[in-house]
């Protein structure tokens, strides 16, 4: 269904030069925060020491495996037929694509794209990346609620807001972006399901029915072929043990999980183990997962400026006072501006790969 039109569009979509928006958002936002909210001598606790850089380095080796978690299960997915190589390829581009686009978008469609390039055909393609989000989303649909049960609700939404306890939950703004994020997931995840298990033949006549329309009607024999594609690799995963199914949620467990702990590793790195308890990592994970959910409606380039927001005022009364801004920076430049890098260097080499010397 990609045709030569339709690829300069991707290709133009996922740019390198489009880093620069995100980053200046980020830093700009950050920025604006620490001019406004810094106490002289409050990131004097930030020192770097060989401590420092060791729990840096841990914080970097969870964001690896949270990258490996996912180039596993696109293998697992596509049974093998995309190599370790192409799998990272993809998985990297995924995320660059993450990046530079706002969170509730994400980088799905261009995933197809990826995916279809690397060998695997679009109605194919389409079914492993509704699977991979299904697979994402019911992690978030489970941990959630797991999490409020836990943790409990003034634990996880209180700290920067004063009198967070008097407050309702109707006016406790991370409970409203909270609850918007998780529906906005739920319905998403409800959709797929229904999709991609139960009518996928619905789906195909869905995607006909919009082929129908006369801007892109002359590629609706292709959509009839990816339809046909997505029936058939519905029906390969109805049919997987649950034993496949295990290894693909645990794989997206982990990846998630590992992504969370790079807050609590920062934290040691900086205040060490004893700065607080084992119920405080408890707490800062699950408001990790949390921020993640409320990052869904953010409208900036992969959460820009916002996830830097949230981080701040989610963390208030964990971290000193005065410190919450740099260690959102930090916390950023791990977890966030390390794929817009590899992806600006990557993209090139897979235009080239698959396109100029074509």
């Amino acid at each position: 269904m990609q045709t030569q039109d339709n690829s300069g569009k991707i290709i133009k979509s996922i740019r390198p030069s489009r880093i620069i928006w995100p980053i200046i958002i980020g830093i700009g936002f950050s920025g604006y925060m620490l001019y406004h909210e810094y106490e002289p001598g409050s990131l004097d606790v930030l020192q770097l020491t060989l401590k420092t850089g060791f729990w840096i380095a841990v914080s970097f080796m969870f964001m690896v495996i949270r990258d490996l978690g996912y180039i596993y299960r696109i293998r697992l997915l596509s049974n093998k037929k995309l190599t370790w190589q192409k799998a990272f390829s993809v998985i990297m581009l995924w995320e660059f694509t993450s990046a530079i686009t706002p969170s509730a978008i994400g980088g799905t469609s261009v995933a197809i794209f990826f995916l279809n390039k690397e060998g695997i055909r679009i109605g194919r393609s389409t079914a492993l990346v509704m699977v991979t989000s299904f697979l994402d989303e019911l992690f978030f649909i489970i941990a959630f609620p797991v999490v409020l049960l836990f943790i409990g609700r003034t634990d996880i939404f209180g700290f920067g807001i004063d009198a967070a306890e008097s407050l309702p939950w109707y006016k406790n703004q991370f409970i409203l972006f909270a609850l918007s994020g998780y529906g906005l997931k739920f319905l998403y995840t409800v959709v797929i399901t229904y999709g991609l298990f139960v009518n996928p033949r619905g789906l195909k006549f869905l995607l006909l029915w919009i082929f129908k329309l006369p801007i892109i009607r002359k590629w609706r024999p292709d959509a009839n072929e990816s339809g046909s594609d997505l029936i058939n690799t519905s029906n390969e995963f109805k049919q997987w043990p649950l034993s496949k199914w295990t290894k693909a949620f645990v794989a997206t467990s982990i990846s998630w999980i590992s992504r969370y702990w790079v807050v609590n590793t920062i934290i040691i790195s900086f205040f060490g183990f004893s700065f607080i308890d084992f119920d405080g990592h408890v707490l800062v994970f699950g408001k990790q997962l949390v921020m993640w959910i409320m990052m869904i409606i953010s409208p900036t380039p992969g959460g820009s400026g916002f996830a830097e927001y949230v981080f701040k005022e989610f963390l208030a009364g964990i971290v000193p006072v005065g410190t919450g801004v740099a260690m959102a920076f930090v916390w950023r430049s791990i977890s966030y501006y390390p794929y817009l890098f590899i992806g600006g260097v990557l993209v090139p080499r897979w235009i080239r790969k698959h396109f100029i010397k074509r």
